[in-house]
């Protein structure tokens, strides 16, 4: 028990001395995956991103030797674990399964999904305490990603009535995300799937947005003395007068006493 206690501290430990170098790694990986997905890898950005993949697995490595219960762990990271093991798949891109357009995309997917949910982590250890901040953040984040990855499923020159450009598919991005819609739904398999999880994450956006907005404005309505609710302001006020009500009763008690 004490030996479990001491790894939980020191995983604690490390989470926290990582936070701000694991998220800055995160956000630059997030750069490179939109920037290949857009206009295609170069030398320098291989180089790079398999830096960052390295230290990426050296990370995780770590945590998973200091955590106690590795199972859990890993059930808990299956995701993370799932993204870090594409990039190997570059190792072995001359096997001819790996070749194939099907294949391709859906190792594109696998990407997509795991560097959203690393950057989603990484908002989450920085700005997680902002919450409407770490919402906007994400949003953003989300919308940039999704908007390379309909780019590189739903390509113009590859479907008909597709993206054209970054642009494009930036606006289109967008707009399904604030639940406004298009007129252009994907043809591809990969496409149709991000589509839906974009479209889950705006729907769930939105209902945050909306709840935020409510209480504010119920907050802002309950600092007035004729709303119909008793706000802070009103019990503020209220227990002010119970506190010199106390004080008098106990003044008059002890010159009665006197």
């Amino acid at each position: 028990m004490a030996s479990a206690r001491l790894r939980w501290r020191l995983l604690d430990d490390l989470d926290e001395w990582l936070t701000v170098p694991m998220a800055l790694l995160s956000l630059a990986w997030l750069a490179i995956v939109v920037w290949e997905l857009v206009s295609g890898s170069t030398d320098l950005l291989e180089t790079v991103g398999t830096v960052i993949w390295i230290i990426f697995i050296i990370e995780f490595a770590v945590r998973f030797a200091l955590a106690p219960a590795k199972q859990p762990f890993l059930k808990s990271n299956w995701l993370t674990i799932l993204a870090l093991a594409v990039p190997a798949l570059r190792l072995f891109r001359a096997l001819r399964f790996l070749r194939a357009a099907r294949a391709l995309r859906g190792i594109r997917l696998v990407r997509i999904v795991g560097t959203a949910n690393r950057s989603m982590n990484a908002l989450k250890a920085t700005l997680a305490r902002r919450g409407f901040i770490y919402v906007a953040g994400l949003t953003l984040l989300v919308i940039l990603l999704g908007a390379a990855g309909m780019l590189s499923f739903e390509n113009a020159a590859e479907v008909d009535g597709g993206f054209t450009d970054y642009g494009h598919a930036l606006w289109w991005t967008g707009m399904l995300v604030a639940s406004l819609g298009s007129d252009f739904w994907p043809a591809t398999t990969e496409g149709r799937v991000l589509t839906m999880l974009l479209t889950i994450y705006g729907l769930a956006v939105f209902g945050y947005i909306t709840a935020t907005f409510a209480s504010y404005f119920v907050g802002r309505d309950a600092q007035e003395s004729s709303a119909p609710v008793a706000g802070n302001a009103d019990m503020k006020r209220l227990l002010k007068e119970v506190a010199l009500l106390r004080s008098e009763l106990e003044e008059r008690a002890r010159v009665a006493t006197d």
